[in-house]
């Protein structure tokens, strides 16, 4: 019975020895690659690489005022010139803003060139290019609805002005709702008081 126990016991130890991980010491690794990343577990599952491309031309110049160009080229054939210029904005920007002019060209997979020119400024991106999508044109009707909403705007824009030329109580109260809607705060017009 003891001899029986013993072996239950010897088996379960070797059985609990044999399911522990083998910690390695990754430091003794050798380290086929260039970012001395260790290879996986299974050494057919080797991580991809991405491809050494070469910077073919760079070129940048930087102005004290703030403005500068630059522009590199790569060797996949990336094409990238842009130039910068700080602008006066506003009172609530008295450092400016900068303004960004740039195009780039690439190769897409199917092998044509894409050519994208973009501004950056206050107004936000907006990018150029004929690979864009760009919007169908406006159908007549809407154009006409939306023509006769401008109208309306106008027409009541002028009414405001008109009141505000012969109550100045008004005209403050109007003039302080164009400030509110300036900085984002939408009050929406002011028709009757």
């Amino acid at each position: 019975m003891k001899v029986f126990l013993s072996t239950v016991c010897l088996c379960a130890i070797l059985i609990s020895c044999s399911a522990k991980p083998q910690h390695r010491n990754i430091n003794n690794l050798p380290h086929p690659n260039a970012n001395n990343i260790p290879l996986d577990e299974k050494p057919d599952l080797r991580r991809e690489t991405s491809t050494w491309i070469p910077i073919l031309k760079y070129n940048k110049e930087q102005s004290e005022d703030g403005s500068y160009k630059t522009e590199y080229e790569t060797g996949n054939n990336i094409i990238h010139e842009e130039s910068g210029f700080l602008k006066d904005f506003s009172e609530n920007n008295p450092n400016g803003v900068l303004v960004q002019h740039g195009q780039y060209s690439y190769q897409s997979p199917e092998g044509e060139t894409i050519n994208v020119q973009y501004t950056a400024d206050e107004r936000g991106f907006r990018a150029t290019g004929d690979h864009i999508p760009t919007p169908p044109a406006i159908p007549d009707e809407i154009q006409k609805g939306l023509d006769q909403i401008y109208a309306g705007i106008k027409q009541q824009q002028e009414r405001l002005e008109q009141r505000a030329k012969s109550d100045p109580e008004f005209a403050k109260r109007l003039e302080n709702i164009r400030q509110a809607n300036q900085n984002g705060q939408y009050v929406g017009p002011l028709e009757n008081p």
